[in-house]
């Protein structure tokens, strides 16, 4: 019985000696678990108000009321940028396309033209020869509203190589495709947005680099992100808004789909549909997916850690 009284006495002595313990440790975990309410919270309002409040309510100005007749496509070689440059198209936009090889850019010039009614011209321009090509795209800017630039330059640049798997003139192609050529853009076009007092930048790049899934990509699309942060410092001010698009899968249009893009439904879209929900983000975030399945996608990723997506990234 005094062994019973013994271990009741000394069971209260320690619980007494804990409690503060007990209690501080309570609201550390109350206080946590508050914070990670609050960071849902903040991101789930985030979505609706980025995804889902500008499709509800739209915008009453057109795309050229509020940024400019114009929008310049430049390095549009896929189905995602093609989608962008259509949407852009069939709310009245006219297009001005500068490309490397204006054959393919050629051919969509024309069939937009055709559905839409709108002016679009072609400019084959390679911005890695330098002063020719800047010449011949000042010329044909001309006196043209241009109140979009879309830099899709990156978006072509998806599939992750290491480094030392590169080649010597791959990896100038890649650094000349993704960030020369859209700075140079970027300074051929802002001067007028900034005289004009409105416009738009957007910076179409791939999900793919979104973690260092390869080295060169990943840094290229880290130099697009800052470019664009910074350009956002210095002229959002001046009614020139910046964006960054980083979509992950979206389903191609021609070709045979993989199995993964089947079994993809709404996560993996359709071109068309990527690009309507983009462009109704434009005004509205500066760096987004542009679709909100994405969004909640790239929101997984984010959790896990970079050691564990770099080993899988080699078996996908």
């Amino acid at each position: 019985m005094a062994a019973v009284d013994s271990f009741s006495l000394l069971y209260r002595q320690m619980a007494r000696s804990c409690s503060s313990t007990v209690e501080t440790l309570a609201l550390v975990g109350a206080l946590y678990t508050a914070c990670r309410v609050c960071t849902v919270l903040h991101r789930c309002c985030s979505l609706v108000r980025v995804h889902f409040l500008p499709r509800l309510m739209p915008n009453r100005r057109t795309l050229a009321q509020r940024f400019g007749a114009w929008a310049v496509i430049h390095g549009a070689a896929d189905d995602t940028a093609h989608a962008y440059a259509e949407e852009l198209a069939r709310q009245g936009m006219s297009l001005l396309f500068v490309s490397r090889d204006g054959t393919m850019s050629t051919d969509l010039s024309k069939a937009l033209s055709q559905r839409h009614g709108v002016e679009v011209t072609v400019v084959e321009a390679d911005l890695a020869l330098g002063d020719a090509a800047i010449q011949s795209l000042r010329e044909a800017l001309g006196d043209k509203d241009v109140g979009i630039l879309v830099n899709c330059g990156a978006r072509s640049l998806e599939e992750p190589i290491p480094l030392t798997e590169t080649s010597e003139q791959g990896l100038l192609e890649l650094v000349n495709r993704a960030v020369l050529a859209a700075a140079l853009m970027t300074r051929l076009v802002l001067p007028g947005m900034v005289e004009q007092g409105r416009g738009a930048l957007v910076h179409l790049c791939s999900g793919a680099g979104s973690r260092s899934s390869g080295a060169a990509l990943f840094a290229s699309q880290g130099f697009l992100e800052r470019f664009t942060q910074a350009l956002h410092l210095e002229y959002g001010r001046r009614g020139v808004f910046l964006q960054t698009l980083t979509p992950l899968q979206v389903r191609s249009r021609v070709g045979e789909a993989s199995s993964v893009l089947d079994l993809g439904g709404w996560l993996v879209p359709e071109a068309e549909v990527y690009a309507r929900h983009a462009i109704s983000t434009l005004g509205v975030a500066h760096h987004t997916t542009g679709y909100w399945p994405h969004t909640l996608q790239h929101g997984v990723m984010s959790y896990i850690p970079e050691r564990i997506w770099s080993l899988a990234s080699q078996f996908l």
